[in-house]
């Protein structure tokens, strides 16, 4: 059973004095296992927040299914399992952190005795130690977003959904984040978060759903998607002679005394290098040069699903020269 099941999600909205309808979702479908972190990436206005505010309830999608461990998730049950902490949080600022999570608390009818040793080890959890008695309108963005997903994890739920938590933080505090999220999956907490930052993603995530103008371009398991996106083979030898190297493939570059033979992804690159040994060449490695998730993220955004990406592009389709790639230009 998935953790979170999404099928066939649509969802528009009218404008315009209710005269044009703009299509925000166009179908969505995706899956999320138990025990994973899922990385929902897209840029800003592809649709990530508006998918979320469908998973909440926040929105009624025109159709469309979302199932929260096999159940409804407008079901009571369903929500039990849910923690959520929106993109722009914003508490009572009158509150302090600790009245504030006091507050989560009893919405969930926890027993009051529970309720105050899970607010003080939530504190301590996400790094407001000694903020606790602090009043929210003296919180930073930072320790805004810390006190949102300690309100997201007091019922103890099983999935987490965070749209774009670590928007407006800094370095320490996306790096403190990111290590929370991990060590919540190390105890079996499912996470679905949406982002547009592709480092983070990289970092944390086990799978990828790539969202583009309300279509999912892409999903499945990051190591996969990279594995299986090869841009080029370079192929490095030496004690070979250019007019010989030319006639093998016409691609090559010279870079440190090396030549450097550049193949597509489909090249049959053992027939070439039989070739250079043949004439007397030596192979010095073979390197296959991979996508990076911005790499995939780019050429989706381009409009290819397997071409190089528009920031290395040459504009032919064929792969970068390499030595624009870190050699002399």
């Amino acid at each position: 059973m998935k953790a979170l099941e999404i099928k066939g999600l649509k969802k528009s909205f009218r404008s315009n004095f209710l005269i044009k309808k703009f299509n925000i979702l166009k179908g969505i479908d995706l899956d999320v296992e138990k025990g994973e972190i899922y990385g929902f990436l897209g840029p800003n206005g592809a649709g990530k927040t508006t998918t979320i505010k469908c998973i909440m309830g926040l929105l009624s999608p025109d159709s469309g299914e979302v199932r929260v461990d096999g159940l409804p998730a407008h079901a009571a049950a369903a929500r039990q399992r849910i923690g959520f902490l929106p993109e722009n949080p914003y508490f009572y600022d009158y509150l302090t952190a600790r009245e504030f999570l006091l507050f989560s608390a009893s919405l969930f009818n926890i027993p009051e005795k529970e309720m105050r040793d899970k607010v003080a080890a939530l504190i301590h959890r996400v790094g407001l130690s000694g903020h606790e008695d602090l009043k929210l309108r003296k919180f930073s963005k930072g320790m805004i977003q810390r006190l949102g997903l300690a309100q997201a994890l007091v019922n103890d739920p099983d999935l987490l959904i965070l749209d774009e938590p670590f928007s407006g933080l800094d370095p320490v505090g996306r790096k403190d984040l990111r290590l929370l999220i991990l060590a919540l999956r190390e105890q079996g907490k499912t996470v679905f978060f949406s982002s547009h930052i592709l480092q983070d993603m990289e970092l944390m995530a086990d799978r990828v759903g790539i969202i583009l103008a309300g279509t999912i371009r892409r999903q499945g398991k990051l190591s996969e998607l990279i594995a299986r996106s090869t841009q080029y083979v370079e192929v490095v030898c030496d004690r070979i002679a250019p007019k010989e190297l030319a006639r093998i493939h016409p691609d090559h570059a010279l870079r440190d005394n090396q030549s450097v033979l550049t193949l597509a992804g489909d090249a049959d690159v053992n027939l070439v290098v039989e070739s250079i040994i043949h004439s007397g060449g030596r192979i010095l490695a073979v390197n296959p040069v991979k996508m990076t998730l911005e790499d995939i993220f780019f050429s989706e955004m381009a409009g290819g699903a397997n071409g190089v990406p528009t920031s290395q592009s040459n504009g032919t389709g064929a792969p970068p020269n390499p030595s624009t790639l870190g050699g002399k230009p």
